[in-house]
């Protein structure tokens, strides 16, 4: 956190604002002898607790959310910093702001209504996304039955809408996928095909070295692309 710059401690004002202090040793009020106090003002290098400083109506904010702290500063008539003494840093820092009751609650309705209109933004985006991924899956879905017409349209489907997963890596979602170039589109046929139609998963978990496991099914995978390719070609002819 970054440091109260110009400040000093035997001040109740600063260019930030009135200053409190959380003490790092026991004290009491000069004026009331009430102590040990959790927070005090200096009039005059003199400690004094809120209450005899005319603050004690203000309820402390802590650090940590700027947008409410900042808020509840500007629906406040009357706000205080807080600041503690970093002994390892040799400074002081804050540590959070007293503020008004009334001004703190209307800052929270106020970050609340933030939040739901976030909330509702984040909504709108992932509805798009998800009506920007179908009409993408479509698309690959078609390119693949374009490429092999003998693909069953729910399998295409199948192929487009696993090849196409949003983050996923795969190749779908890669510049090339997303272009639905052919190379792409092929890439994800075949290794629907490897999956699905070949025994290459049981291959792995035998043991079998990706490499060879690929070399045992490579006929398999060009019999069913050739079938595919051949069935529209025929329904062509």
């Amino acid at each position: 956190m970054s440091p109260l710059s110009p400040l000093s401690p035997q001040t109740f004002r600063t260019p930030e604002g009135l200053l409190a202090v959380q003490p790092l040793k026991r004290k009491r009020c000069a004026a009331c002898r009430r102590g040990p106090l959790p927070l005090l003002v200096l009039e005059e290098g003199v400690p004094r607790c809120l209450d005899c400083a005319d603050l004690g109506h203000l309820v402390f904010l802590p650090r940590g959310d700027t947008a409410l702290t900042r808020r509840a500063r500007e629906e406040s008539g009357l706000s205080v910093v807080v600041i503690r003494f970093n002994r390892r840093r040799g400074r002081y820092e804050r540590q959070g702001v007293l503020v008004e009751a009334a001004g703190l609650a209307r800052a929270e309705q106020r970050c609340l209504a933030d939040a739901e209109v976030r909330r509702r933004r984040r909504m709108r985006d992932a509805q798009r996304r998800a009506e920007q991924d179908v009409r993408f899956a479509e698309a690959f879905a078609a390119e693949v039955r374009r490429l092999f017409p003998g693909c069953p349209a729910g399998r295409a489907r199948e192929i487009a809408a696993h090849a196409s997963v949003r983050g996923s890596g795969r190749v779908g979602r890669s510049a090339a996928g997303r272009a639905l170039s052919e190379g792409a589109v092929i890439s994800a046929v075949v290794a629907s095909v490897r999956h699905v139609d070949t025994p290459y998963d049981d291959l792995l978990m035998s043991g079998v070295p990706r490499h060879e496991a690929r070399r045992r099914i490579s006929a398999a995978v060009e019999s069913v692309l050739r079938g595919w390719q051949d069935a529209g070609a025929e329904a062509v002819g």
